[in-house]
């Protein structure tokens, strides 16, 4: 992986009910088949966890750094949240952040700009991670995510969601879930970092499709979207404007846009497993041009289906002279 250095902060996300909301009960390598193609673990009391997969090339060199952060933890008591794998970000220990405490359903956690020489003192640098971590009203359900604007491409990072005990999938009828959504978004082309937030609905429909016998869905249509898009700088500073000229700019529409364009989920069969997990495609268009492109991943918590939902967004959009990706988590409520 080429990597350049381009600024000298870090920070990272996570907070939630207890110490460690992203482990289950026991793993069990018979858990119920899902649809999602991540990494993680089903345990044997239902519980969940899925992760960023690595990125990987010929000989396991990183083709990006996807993936790469592991051993998320909480503390409660001291408001900090720990995550390993992570080269130069202060330690291992992030704080909350002082100029962005939260962001839509999320926290902002912040590792020091600076760590010393365990010998002599010395001050060195640090890169700059930036986390958001969300925890549901019940507990049950949480996400985080590790982002850094200090490499070219694309530099070090990861997800992770998590939903605490089983679900029951009804048969029929439909339901709606609906909340916030929380971004960050880095770019392949140049350093830095942004905010995002969102308003989501997801809907599911438990008639249709028809379950197809032979694979693991149990045939619910899925449809989300997220709307009301704002985009922030890292000093909270709202710069939708900005993004908006851009998006014009690169793809010259018809009638130019005068807000970012909503993120509608694919529908189609097979989206959600019987384990309550689901994925699928995300686009947004301006005008008729595609604008961004990329997948959902989510998984619902509740009885019946009823209480709420978790998930990770991920899309990759043209802006300016580079490729900006937006990972973005949401826990949505019925």
């Amino acid at each position: 992986m080429s990597a350049v250095r381009f600024s000298l902060m870090a920070l990272v996300v996570l907070a939630a009910c207890d110490g460690n909301p992203f482990t289950g009960a026991v793993p069990t390598e018979e858990g119920t088949p899902t649809v999602s193609e991540l990494p993680g673990t089903t345990y044997s009391d239902g519980s969940v966890s899925r992760t960023e997969g690595k990125n990987l090339g010929p000989g396991g060199v990183a083709v990006t750094g996807n993936g790469f952060a592991e051993g998320f933890h909480y503390d409660p008591v001291n408001d900090t949240f720990r995550v390993d794998n992570l080269a130069f970000d202060g330690g291992n220990v992030y704080t909350r952040d002082s100029r962005v405490p939260t962001l839509g359903p999320a926290q902002v956690y912040a590792a020091s700009s600076t760590y010393a020489d365990s010998q002599t003192g010395a001050v060195i640098d640090q890169f700059s991670y930036r986390a958001l971590y969300g925890v549901s009203k019940t507990g049950r359900t949480s996400f985080a995510i590790v982002r850094t604007g200090a490499y070219i491409p694309y530099g070090f990072g990861g997800f992770v969601y998590s939903r605490n005990g089983s679900v029951t999938l009804p048969t029929s009828g439909q339901a709606q879930y609906t909340g916030e959504y929380a971004g960050i978004r880095d770019f392949n082309g140049h350093g830095g970092l942004q905010y995002t937030t969102g308003d989501m609905t997801v809907a599911i429909d438990f008639n249709d499709f028809n379950a197809d016998e032979s694979s693991t869905g149990n045939g619910a249509g899925v449809y989300g979207y997220v709307e009301n898009r704002q985009v922030y700088d890292m000093n909270g500073q709202n710069i939708t404007d900005q993004v908006v000229a851009q998006a014009n700019a690169d793809l010259s529409p018809d009638v130019a846009i005068t807000e970012l364009p909503t993120l509608n989920f694919t529908v189609a069969p097979g989206a959600l497993d019987n384990n309550g997990e689901a994925q699928q495609g995300v686009t947004s268009t301006v005008g008729t041009e595609l604008y961004e492109q990329g997948e959902y991943y989510a998984v619902i918590s509740g009885s019946d289906a009823g209480q709420e939902i978790v998930g990770v967004i991920v899309v990759t959009s043209p802006s300016d002279t580079a490729t900006a990706r937006e990972t973005g988590g949401f826990i949505l409520y019925r």
